[in-house]
């Protein structure tokens, strides 16, 4: 027939993480993976991003004449 029953002997063996070292790794990987630091330096990044965002704003607003020493000197300094 089309069916036929199949036997615990016609499956593979699939490796534990004790007897695979890979598995061991990406077990002791998500058993010690810390959502919190994640989010702390998600929030570092955007709070960085956000402030790049801030300055090309105000710069763009500006009307600056670039070939002016003193006005480059002024904008350096509220850097």
């Amino acid at each position: 027939s089309a069916c036929r029953s199949f036997n615990s002997s016609q499956f593979s063996f699939i490796p534990t993480a004790s007897t695979n070292p890979k598995a061991a790794l990406k077990s002791k990987i998500v058993a010690e993976f810390r959502p919190q630091s994640l989010i702390d330096e998600l929030l570092l990044y955007k709070r960085s991003e956000d402030q790049i965002e801030l300055k090309e704003k105000q710069l763009s607003t500006m009307r600056v004449d670039v070939c002016s020493t003193e006005t480059l000197k002024c904008l350096k300094g509220k850097a």
